[in-house]
């Protein structure tokens, strides 16, 4: 059974970007126009798109906007090449955790470096062009994830994913969706159970969207009912995706990553990674060394219009956890699989 793309994460039309203002989902498919830099700051800020990869392409389209807004401004040269500096700068900033957001930005400041002489018209064309040539190889890169951990799952199997990195926390096809993707298309007898991923529901709003979508076979779980599942044998293995990969093999991903991989080791399940190469980072040493995002506490006393919790009660609310590497059985790559990663073998890749 073939792909067939539901829904497109981003897209650029008409000198704007429009991304899918995943909020809202399942109930309405909306695109937010970002038609300045600043609103593709904002729209990742307050996630309009997430997952690690959708939000460094995003922010390489940030870039061309900015470039297309020194155009109109007039800009020469300098003006411009100023101007990218100061939106490259904002939006680094817009989250800390993700590390393909810096990863994309350095490839377009790397485009700047090679423009420094240029016409502006000709820098917003180079750097236009290699935010639609990210996009492609993040698609192509995704299906590559996802033949590489066909092969590690079963002819039959249950399987459990976090959170949502699916086509739409990517440029298309998906990392941990990718690999489910890659399996139910090869013919294999899959379940996939979705943790509803608090506090802001990811798994139940968008990957239960996803493979509903698609007629991939699902049930949706409270995140506290994994252990209990895994005690009755109704999971066979884990695989989900990655927001920033140490240099170590430490992995950053949703808050709930690390609860499921120690899970995993205590039932002897298997623990899988699915991620780009632009999701390591290995200027991290260790997971102790990357910066954990911490949002807003609206986001657990209440949901849309629903308050659940006492007014002024005090909140935690992490947006990611570390996953030590010693808890992983494979990190799945558009380049093959690393098993029992290391700082050796994540250093081969590069």
């Amino acid at each position: 059974m073939e792909y067939k793309k539901i829904v497109d994460t981003l897209y650029w039309d008409n000198d704007s970007l429009y991304l899918l203002d995943q909020r809202f989902l399942p109930h309405r498919v909306d695109y937010r126009c970002c038609r300045t830099y600043r609103d593709t700051v904002d729209a990742i800020k307050e996630m309009s798109v997430r997952g690690a990869p959708a939000i460094g392409i995003s922010a390489a389209f940030g870039m061309a906007s900015a470039a297309r807004e020194s155009l109109q401004k007039g800009y020469n040269t300098v003006q411009m090449l100023s101007f990218l500096e100061e939106a490259a700068a904002e939006l680094n900033r817009a989250r800390p955790t993700a590390v393909n957001l810096y990863w994309a930005i350095k490839r377009i400041e790397n485009i700047l470096q090679d423009n420094l002489e240029s016409e502006p018209a000709a820098i917003y064309k180079a750097v236009l062009s290699e935010a639609k040539i990210m996009h492609e190889e993040d698609i192509k890169n995704n299906r590559l994830i996802g033949a590489h951990g066909n092969n590690l799952v079963p002819s039959k199997a249950s399987i459990l994913t976090h959170c949502n990195a699916g086509a739409l926390a990517t440029g298309g096809y998906g990392t941990a969706l990718g690999v489910i993707r890659a399996v139910f298309e090869s013919g294999k007898d899959i379940h996939v159970f979705i943790d509803e991923t608090r506090p802001l529901l990811q798994g139940a709003r968008i990957t239960a969207f996803e493979l509903e979508q698609e007629k991939i076979p699902a049930t949706l779980i409270t995140d506290s009912s994994a252990a209990y599942l895994m005690s009755r044998g109704e999971i066979d293995l884990v695989v989900v995706g990655a927001d920033r990969i140490a240099a170590n093999g430490d992995v950053a991903n949703k808050i709930g990553t690390y609860n499921l991989a120690v899970l995993a080791a205590y039932h002897e399940l298997p623990f899988y990674i699915a991620a780009p190469l632009s999701t390591i980072d290995p200027e991290i040493d260790s997971g102790s060394d990357i910066i954990i995002e911490e949002r807003s506490g609206s986001e657990v006393t209440g949901f849309g219009e629903c308050c659940v919790a006492p007014q002024g009660i005090a909140v935690l609310n992490y947006a990611f956890d570390i996953t030590p590497a010693n808890l992983i059985t494979a990190i799945v790559t558009e380049k093959g699989i690393i098993s029992t990663p290391d700082r050796n073998k994540i250093k081969s890749l590069y």
